[in-house]
This record gives C-alpha cells, sequence and structure tokens, in this order.
C-alpha cells in the first residue's frame, strides 16, 4: 500500500503497489498477464524499480579505522576453493546481549548464507579495502538469520562479537553521530532517513513504501543461485542521487528527526534501497541497540 504516483508526482489516493524490473506495454500482454486497473475497489499502480539484487562488494577502498566504529568497512575471508575472492560490506551498528558487544550487519555480509562458519574471522577493513587477514581481526562470526529460498523472509541480519582488546569509537557514525536513544522508531511513508555506509558514506532518502514484498537474488551455502522473497520491507528513493550502492549493504538507516534507528540495509537497484525494519531485525537476534558510551 501506498499513495498513487502520476506523472505529476505523488498523490494523496492511497493505492496497491506492484514494483516490477520493466514496464511491457498492453499490447505485448494477454489479459491474464496485466495488473488490473482496481483490486477489490481499490487502485493499483505499477512502479519500475528494476531487478532487486544483494549490495555485495565494489571496488571501492575504505580506510583501517581504530578504534572501529558502525559505517565502515568489514567483511570476511572466504574458505577455499574461493580464497582468492575478497569482499566488503558495512559494518551496521553496535549491538549487545548478555553483556557482550557485537557488529551488526547483514548475514551476506558477515555470513554469506551460512558459507562462513561460526567463529570465522572479521576483518576491518574488508580484505577487499586492503585489509590484512593477519592483522585486521575485530570479531567472529556469532550467529545469522538464514535466507530462505522458499517461503518468506523478513531479515537479512548476522552478528559478530568484537574481540578483546579492540575498542569501539564512542561515536557512532560518521556524519550521523549518537543515537538519540536505543529505540528504534518504526519506519513510516514519507519519513526523512539517512545512512553511512562503505560504499556512498553519508547520504539522504525518503520512505516510500514500508510493507513491500520484494523478490532478491542470493546465493545458498553451496553457491548455487535462488531468488529470496522478503516480505514487508522498506523501500527508500535518495534525496538527491542514489542512496546506495554495492557495499553498502549492512547500514544502519536513521530517522533524521528523531536520529532513531528504522532499518537495516540490505540490497536495492538503480532507483531503490531495500531495507528491514530495524526492530525486526533485533527481534530476530534478541539484541539491543547501544549508543555511544
Amino acid at each position: 500500500m501506498g499513495n498513487k504516483i502520476t506523472d505529476e508526482g505523488e498523490t494523496n489516493q492511497r493505492c496497491i503497489r506492484f514494483y516490477v524490473a520493466q514496464k511491457i506495454h498492453k499490447d505485448s500482454l494477454n489479459a491474464k498477464q496485466m495488473i488490473p486497473p482496481t483490486i477489490d475497489g481499490l487502485p493499483t499502480d505499477v512502479i519500475v524499480s528494476g531487478r532487486f539484487r544483494m549490495f555485495g562488494t565494489a571496488e571501492n577502498n575504505k580506510l583501517k579505522k581504530r578504534p572501529i566504529q558502525p559505517g565502515t568497512s568489514i567483511g570476511f575471508a572466504f574458505p577455499p576453493p574461493r580464497n582468492n575472492f575478497v569482499m566488503a560490506g558495512t559494518f551496521g551498528a553496535i549491538a549487545t546481549k548478555n553483556g557482550k558487544r557485537y557488529i551488526l550487519s547483514n548475514n551476506h555480509v558477515l555470513a554469506e548464507n551460512g558459507r562462513i562458519a561460526i567463529g570465522a574471522s572479521i576483518f576491518q577493513p574488508g580484505l577487499l579495502d586492503g585489509g590484512n587477514s593477519a592483522t585486521d581481526k575485530v570479531a567472529k562470526l556469532s550467529e545469522f538469520v538464514e535466507i530462505k529460498p522458499t517461503g518468506l523472509n523478513r531479515v537479512d541480519c548476522a552478528l559478530a562479537e568484537i574481540a578483546a582488546g579492540i575498542s569501539v569509537n564512542a561515536r557512532h557514525m560518521p556524519s550521523v553521530g549518537k543515537l538519540s536513544s536505543t529505540a528504534p522508531v518504526a519506519a513510516a511513508d514519507g519519513m526523512l532517513v539517512m545512512k553511512t555506509g562503505r560504499t556512498t558514506g553519508h547520504t539522504r532518502g525518503k520512505v516510500v513504501d514500508v510493507a513491500a514484498d520484494v523478490n532478491v537474488g542470493f546465493e545458498d551455502k553451496d553457491g548455487v543461485e535462488f531468488v529470496a522473497t522478503f516480505a514487508d520491507q522498506i523501500l527508500i528513493v535518495g534525496q538527491p542521487g542514489s542512496f546506495s550502492d554495492g557495499g553498502d549493504s549492512g547500514s544502519l538507516i536513521v530517522d533524521r528527526a528523531t536520529k532513531r534507528a528504522t532499518g537495516l540495509l540490505f540490497a536495492g537497484s538503480a532507483s531503490h534501497t531495500i531495507g528491514n525494519h530495524i526492530a525486526d531485525v533485533l527481534a530476530a537476534l534478541g539484541v539491543t541497540l547501544e549508543t555511544a558510551r
């Protein structure tokens, strides 16, 4: 559900939205393939978003940060036979559980959906960004929520326990600063948000949907590609330009008005960014966000 968008811009008319890779002229479709103009009395709207994909690696070097801090490059080391590959994603936030501190990010940034073993080293910066596997270990993979090829997913998230002796910057994120509260705020249509990510840095955007069902391309633990369906996701468009790009996966999405967390970025297209509701992420992992100490 959302407001209908016309050539003149966004209206106040509520509608059922359909996000598509591309629009096809009605003359090329049969009646069964066409989306009806109304469903149960509600108008429909077809929005071109492009094909959604996970935001994985990108060749954009990011710096080593000591103390470590959210909004920066992190990553794992691929096991054999792919150990000649390197990757990097984004350190989203600091989370706590049972007195321990964790890096919060995506499953595909920390665990590669089970291809990375629990207890494996996490590096800052990620190895793609010049991280050194001998000297830049900052955490170990602790747990992740599996991304399922069938049924509905709601989160792409994982935790890595911060290693003893690794200090964390008291400022929560570059250009964002300290969160105002450990409590999240629910995303809402029209909410103005921001994030700091590994690739595109600090960007601003606007929430355009809070309950989108999206199909996103992933790989399973054996490297086999599949399409995962995520239910009730946040969609964001940049203001101005793009809100995110490859390597920004794992970024914490923050409400600009309250400086409280609202989402966890994990995928997108050329025009739209997708985020999990942060409340769903925290509940799935049983953790609490930490503000600056």
